[in-house]
């Protein structure tokens, strides 16, 4: 937590332009791994195709719901909020392994 408390401290100190600038670079990252997800997504339907596995595991969108909820609690984020993103990144994906098939 002193890690956050240090980045809260210097988020306080910084003027308005500033603070954009801090969220313009989050949201490039935010992309950045967006798209880095889209790619290991696309490559697990390429595994999945080569081995005739259906595009849908409901045991791992779980896993990842889980996943999700957990780390929303350890950053202090709306559990639903970021269920609510990641259900809309694995359909995204699984769209995406549709359209391939």
């Amino acid at each position: 937590m002193a890690d956050d408390d240090t980045e809260r401290r210097r988020a306080d100190d910084m003027t308005l332009e500033q603070l954009r600038e801090e969220i313009a670079d989050i949201d490039r990252e935010l992309v950045e791994l967006m798209a880095q997800r889209t790619y290991v997504a696309e490559t697990i339907a390429r595994v999945k195709e080569e081995e005739g596995l259906p595009t849908t595991d409901e045991r791992q969108e779980a896993l990842v719901m889980e996943r999700a909820r957990e780390n929303a609690e350890r950053f202090e984020l709306h559990p639903e909020v970021v269920t609510d993103v990641f259900e809309l990144l694995v359909e995204l994906n699984k769209s995406e392994q549709r359209e391939r098939r």
